[in-house]
């Protein structure tokens, strides 16, 4: 009986390893097909990529080290006069994709400008250690819209939208200029940012040790689409939830109504305590 199977086991071997062979290599070509997608081919199919509004978040360098605890963390390089870029955020952009690093050769021919536009105002922090976090964050999340699908195209959004919304010359326009002495009220500016950067604009304070409001952050709404305003944003949460988890702390807060704010001088031999 053995003589009469062996040589029936060996036709079904000969028969079968080319299909399970085609099956194998069909596999095989499948999961390639699949890592060899690019991440905003993959973040297509993701939960995150429902997001509607950005937050494109302006920070002032004269009040920037006034929050931080210690003042040997803080500088502002000298070439810095104006204000810079923070982020542009994606609102309520959650378990974003982390198959996507940053190289500095993505952002190379950006350097000049990022650098003057984006710098670290952190000791301990690089430019580009900086900017790779920017993305790591947010920019992997903005990149399932196709202007952000990479490192550089994300960079050249966020300094596109920085020569656009030229805070220095609205602010200089209506007279509004850094002072160690005069205060401003929180309505007077937003009378004069509103009508440039939407009404729903959030202007952000620190306290600093003498308990002064000082002005900090200026964070702008924009839709997909980078038009300035974004309905919604009360849909998605509204802003105490904006960001999603993986926004890092800031130690910025609404500037208090009826209050009045500072928005200091930059001081690079003392940017911990500008007006001292």
């Amino acid at each position: 009986m053995l003589p009469l199977v062996l040589p029936l086991l060996v036709c079904l071997g000969t028969a079968v390893l080319p299909v399970l062979q085609q099956t194998d290599r069909r596999t095989g070509q499948q999961e390639e097909d699949f890592y060899d997608l690019p991440c905003s081919k993959v973040h297509h199919e993701k939960p995150f990529c429902s997001w509607k509004c950005l937050i494109f978040t302006l920070q002032w360098p004269g009040a920037f080290c006034v929050a931080l605890d210690s003042q040997s963390l803080c500088r502002v390089p000298p070439s810095v006069h104006n204000w810079t870029i923070h982020g542009l955020w994606p609102v309520r952009a959650f378990s974003c994709c982390a198959c996507w690093p940053m190289f500095h050769s993505d952002v190379q021919e950006l350097e000049a400008e990022l650098t003057e536009q984006w710098p670290s105002l952190l000791k301990t922090r690089s430019n580009f250690h900086f900017w790779k976090e920017e993305w790591e964050k947010h920019g992997v999340c903005a990149a399932c819209v196709e202007g952000f699908n990479s490192p550089l195209r994300y960079f050249q959004v966020c300094l596109k939208l920085r020569g656009q919304f030229d805070i220095h010359k609205v602010l200089k326009d209506a007279g509004i200029s850094p002072s160690c002495q005069q205060p401003y009220k929180l309505a007077q500016l937003h009378s004069v940012l509103a009508p440039v950067f939407g009404d729903k604009l959030e202007i952000q304070c620190v306290t600093d040790d003498e308990q002064r409001e000082v002005w900090f952050q200026l964070k702008i709404r924009l839709s997909q689409n980078l038009t300035v305003g974004c309905d919604h944003l009360q849909e998605d949460g509204g802003a105490a939830a904006e960001l999603g988890p993986a926004w890092s702390f800031s130690p910025g807060h609404p500037c208090l109504d009826q209050v009045p704010l500072y928005y200091f001088p930059i001081n690079q031999q003392q940017p911990h305590r500008p007006c001292n």
